[in-house]
């Protein structure tokens, strides 16, 4: 549930196909992700899923998987 609504917010976040992402992508190496829209997706998915998520995590991320667990992690 949660990578099938992160998948869609990074495919529009990035102007590509959700089937193009996968939890495995990297999110500047291989979707090709720079800090603003990394940025904007952040701000994007604290508000979808009410979570802050602080500023260390973000360099800890490196695939859409990474951020999965992580969402996940907040919520419990």
């Amino acid at each position: 549930m949660i990578f099938e609504k992160l998948q869609g917010m990074v495919a529009e976040q990035l102007g590509m196909k959700p089937s193009e992402i996968t939890e495995n992508s990297r999110l500047k190496e291989d979707l090709n992700a720079d800090s603003a829209s990394i940025m904007m997706l952040v701000m994007d998915i604290e508000s979808e899923f009410n979570i802050e998520i602080e500023d260390d995590a973000i360099e800890r991320v490196k695939t859409v998987g990474d951020m999965v667990r992580y969402i996940e992690e907040k919520q419990a």
